[in-house]
């Protein structure tokens, strides 16, 4: 996608480390849902709303950072962030998201408030619209039905 293309109906969909692993990984914690999985669902949710996504997955923080950038350069209606282990590590993360006047929604497939302590803090939610956790895969429905009934 080049600048000139109109990104007002796009929806970034934004997914850090690890998270290429769901379906096998912690499964007792995650689901057993793949990442290509919940793109799908993300995808037909979108269309159904009028939206359309652009759904990745990096291990790591630059590119994210990177993408947070794209989606202000592009003039994305919203990104969707499920930074995993950055939520709670990455100062990086929080002053992109402060540098961009795109809406970042904060999602997470557990709720992190209820596992270990050094979970309870996020970064991204410091600077995040809104937060949605503990649903499992339907978080990031959530979180998108929110951007697309103008709740951030």
């Amino acid at each position: 996608m080049s600048a000139s293309d109109t990104a007002a109906d796009l929806v970034y969909v934004l997914n850090g480390p690890n998270l290429n692993l769901l379906g096998m990984r912690e499964p007792e914690i995650y689901g057993h849902r793949t990442l290509d999985d919940i793109a799908a669902m993300v995808e037909d949710n979108a269309a159904g709303h009028g939206l359309r996504t652009e759904f990745r997955q990096t291990n790591h923080e630059g590119e994210l950072v990177d993408w947070l950038h794209e989606a202000q350069a592009l003039g994305a209606k919203a990104v969707l962030l499920n930074a995993a282990a950055y939520t709670h590590t990455s100062i990086a993360l929080l002053d992109a998201i402060k540098a961009i006047t795109v809406p970042v929604v904060e999602v997470h497939l557990s709720d992190p408030s209820t596992r270990e302590e050094f979970r309870h803090l996020s970064y991204v939610g410091m600077a995040a619209a809104m937060t949605v956790q503990g649903h499992g895969a339907d978080s990031y429905l959530i979180a998108l039905d929110a951007v697309a009934n103008g709740e951030l």
